[in-house]
């Protein structure tokens, strides 16, 4: 009887699911011929290859295609096994795996999960940033047991997920001393040709601030744009410009980063969800995580 080498195919599912064997080994922080001599193994092993060269990157073959989706569901059996031994109450902390949305201000992140470090027993919290796609990848192959995001899972990704609404709230501008100075006196009409930093246009705030700001006929000049909320609240900590927040965490931004609020944007609500493979919530953190959101963001 032949037998597969399940360590050949981790490697080539990883090369598949990063897209080269480049950022596999990355990931995996092996070298490259280390995963390129993985792969090839696997392929004399199965007597096909899995990978076709197009361009400077890599396709699957149909065979490859076939490897995938069985290297898909093999792994993802493997998480859940994993899943409900480590959910088993045995003398030792739950594991809370979570995926953020990486435009979630960190402040936002902390608020939203600390109702799972109140439980008991303990949660052992593993949290990880990224953008969309990847977490939805690791939620579809329970790599993670939820995934907050600011917008729902739409119906054009291939992963069946259910939205869980969390709650909403408004969004608020902050600068430094000198710029809240400036610009809090007429908001919001004073915000035209004011610098601005804000998130990229691929997040649900910045769709929204476009349309306000369109209503309101501001034209701001924007100075910088960021993927990451931490780093463009710095850059409006050291007075590069003016920058959004959810209003929920105002008072923890202006003391942690030494800024003061500008004004609120009427009619703008940022939201945040929880997703997960299930409709009905079974793991007690997430739950935990849901309820609380919703009594204090409703």
């Amino acid at each position: 009887m032949k037998w597969l080498n399940y360590n050949h195919l981790y490697y080539f599912w990883m090369v598949a699911r990063e897209g080269s064997v480049v950022r596999a080994a990355e990931e995996l922080m092996v070298s490259q011929p280390t995963v390129s001599s993985q792969l090839k193994d696997l392929e004399t092993a199965l007597g096909q290859p899995l990978f076709e060269r197009v361009g400077r990157g890599l396709a699957l073959t149909d065979a490859g295609r076939i490897a995938l989706n069985y290297a898909n569901e093999m792994f993802s059996l493997g998480q859940q096994l994993l899943n409900a031994l480590e959910h088993r109450p045995a003398g030792r902390a739950l594991k809370l795996a979570v995926g953020v949305l990486d435009v979630i201000p960190k402040p936002v992140v902390r608020r939203l999960l600390q109702p799972a470090l109140r439980l008991s027993p303990p949660v052992r919290l593993v949290c990880r940033e990224d953008k969309a796609d990847r977490l939805l990848s690791d939620l579809a192959a329970r790599r993670t047991d939820v995934v907050l995001t600011d917008s729902p899972i739409g119906t054009a990704v291939p992963i069946r997920g259910f939205n869980h609404l969390l709650g909403e709230c408004g969004v608020s501008f902050f600068a430094d001393d000198e710029l809240a100075a400036r610009f809090r006196k007429g908001f919001p009409k004073s915000l035209n040709a004011a610098p601005l930093l804000l998130p990229t246009d691929h997040t649900a705030m910045r769709r929204s601030l476009n349309l306000w700001f369109d209503r309101r006929r501001i034209h701001p000049v924007v100075v910088g744009e960021f993927d990451d909320s931490a780093t463009m609240f710095s850059f409006g900590q050291a007075g590069a410009g003016v920058f959004p927040a959810p209003s929920m965490v105002a008072a923890q931004i202006q003391k942690e980063r030494g800024v003061r609020l500008v004004g609120e944007a009427d009619k703008v609500r940022e939201r945040f969800y929880a997703i997960s493979l299930e409709e009905k919530l079974k793991h007690p953190a997430v739950v935990a995580i849901c309820e609380s959101a919703r009594r204090r963001l409703s």
